[in-house]
C-alpha cells in the first residue's frame, strides 16, 4: 500500500459519493449467498442469435475502432425505431449518437450542457449517477421530490423551482426506482414550463419497453415541442438484457448532438464495435422488442403474487421491472438497516429507496428487481414468506 505525500494536495469533485448501495447490497449478497434482486440485472441468458450476430460480426473482421458517434448501421437501425415507434425522424448522421451504455450517455450530456453556476433540475428518488454528473459539471443540482407513495412529479412545485440559472430539467420514464411512468398530460406540462427558456430536457428512458397494463410510452421523442430541446437517452443493456455489453444512445437535435459529441470523443471515444454490428441486424425485427411489455408484466405479476401472502405492502408498478414494498408492517427499522438484515437473516438482497434521496428520506421502501428467472423470484418470496407482521 502507497501513502499519497502529504504536499501532493487532493481535493475531490465528488467529497460525498462512496460506493454504490448497488455494490454494498451485491457483495452483501455474496458473503450471506443471499437471492439478489437488488441491482437491475437480469440472471438468464440472452437471445443466442445476438451471440451468433456478435460471432459472426468479430469472424467478419468489425474488430477495430468503429466511428465516433457509432456504427452507421447501428445508428441507422435506431433512427428507424424511434420513427416507428414514436413518429420522430432523427437524422442518423447527426442525431443519433451511440454511447457506452446509458449511463455514459447521461453523464456526457450534463458534461456537455450545464455550466458553472447553471442549476439543474432532477426528481427523487433518483438514480444514482444524476447527482454526480450534475455535481462534476460544476452546476447546483436541484432536487425536488416526487410525490408519495405514487412517486409522480408535483408540476407546480417545479414550477416554482425554476429560475433564470435552469438550464436542464432531468426526467426519467419509466422511472427507476419509482415504477412511474409520464403520461401525455405530464409532457404537456413540461413543454409549457420550458416554452421561451434556454431549458434543455434530458430524458432517461431506458426503460422504454416496460410500460404495462395497456398504457403507452410517452417519449420525448413523441412529443413534437419537447422533442427539439431533448436528449432521449436508450439502453440496449436494458432492452435486450445484456447489461454487461454498455451500450446505449443519446438522440437529440443536431445542435445538441454535437455539443455530446465533443465530450463524447474525449471520454469513451467510441464503443465496442462487434456489439454495434450485432444490434443493428438483431433490430432488423421489431418483435424483439414488442413482445418485451408482457415477458416483464408476466414477471411482475409472479413475483406480486408470490408476495401476497406476506406482510410486505407492495406499491403499484406501472413501469420499469422493479417492484416497491413498504415494510412498515414488519419494521419501523430505516430502510437500509432493513435491507441488510434481509440479507442476513432472509437470503435475498433488495436496495432500500432512501438510498436514492441526497438527504436519506426514508419511507420504509424497498426495492425489488423481477428481471430474474421465475425460479429465482419463486424461491426469493418462499424465502420472505417468512417474515411476521408486528404484534
Amino acid at each position: 500500500m502507497m501513502d499519497v505525500p502529504a504536499h501532493v494536495a487532493l481535493r475531490s469533485k465528488l467529497p460525498a459519493a462512496g460506493t454504490t448501495i448497488f455494490s454494498v447490497m451485491s457483495a452483501l449478497a455474496q458473503k450471506h449467498e443471499a437471492i439478489n434482486l437488488g441491482q437491475g440485472f437480469p440472471d438468464y441468458p440472452i437471445d443466442p442469435a445476438l451471440i451468433d450476430l456478435v460471432a459472426e460480426a468479430m469472424r467478419a473482421g468489425h474488430n477495430q475502432y468503429p466511428l465516433m458517434p457509432g456504427v452507421f448501421a447501428l445508428r441507422e437501425a435506431i433512427a428507424a425505431k424511434a420513427a416507428r415507434l414514436y413518429g420522430r425522424a432523427y437524422d442518423p448522421d447527426t442525431e443519433v449518437t451511440v454511447t457506452s451504455g446509458a449511463t455514459q450517455a447521461i453523464f456526457t450530456s450534463i458534461q456537455a450542457l450545464a455550466h458553472p453556476g447553471d442549476e439543474v433540475i432532477v426528481f427523487e428518488p433518483a438514480y444514482d449517477s444524476y447527482l454526480p454528473s450534475v455535481l462534476a459539471a460544476g452546476a447546483k443540482p436541484v432536487p425536488l421530490p416526487l410525490t408519495f407513495p405514487g412517486y409522480r412529479i408535483d408540476w407546480d412545485r417545479v414550477r416554482d423551482a425554476v429560475t433564470p440559472r435552469t438550464r436542464l430539467i432531468v426526467v426519467n420514464t419509466p422511472n427507476n426506482p419509482g415504477t412511474s411512468i409520464l403520461g401525455a398530460a405530464d409532457l404537456d406540462a413540461l413543454a409549457g414550463l420550458t416554452r421561451d427558456t434556454p431549458i434543455v430536457v434530458v430524458g432517461d428512458e431506458v426503460y422504454e419497453h416496460m410500460v404495462y397494463d395497456g398504457a403507452r410510452h410517452e417519449s420525448l421523442a413523441r412529443h413534437a415541442e419537447l422533442a427539439v430541446r431533448s436528449v432521449v437517452i436508450g439502453s440496449f443493456g436494458k432492452t435486450f438484457h445484456a447489461t454487461g455489453w454498455k451500450v446505449g444512445y443519446a438522440l437529440a437535435p443536431a445542435a445538441i448532438s454535437a455539443e455530446i459529441r465533443r465530450i463524447h470523443q474525449f471520454t469513451v471515444f467510441t464503443v465496442s464495435s462487434p456489439m454495434q454490428h450485432a444490434l443493428a441486424r438483431f433490430l432488423d425485427d421489431p418483435r424483439r422488442y414488442e413482445t418485451l411489455p408482457a415477458f416483464f408484466a408476466a414477471k411482475r405479476d409472479l413475483l406480486r403474487d408470490a408476495l401476497a401472502g406476506t406482510p410486505l405492502e407492495l406499491l403499484p408498478c406501472a413501469g420499469s421491472y422493479f417492484l416497491l414494498a413498504r415494510y412498515g408492517r414488519v419494521s419501523d427499522e430505516p430502510a437500509a438497516a432493513f435491507a441488510q438484515r434481509l440479507v442476513r437473516e432472509i437470503g435475498v438482497a433488495t436496495i432500500p429507496l432512501s438510498a436514492f434521496y441526497r438527504d436519506g428520506t426514508d419511507h420504509r421502501v424497498i426495492r425489488f428487481c423481477f428481471a430474474k428467472r421465475d425460479e429465482t423470484l419463486l424461491r426469493a418470496a418462499a424465502r420472505l414468506a417468512q417474515l411476521r407482521a408486528r404484534d
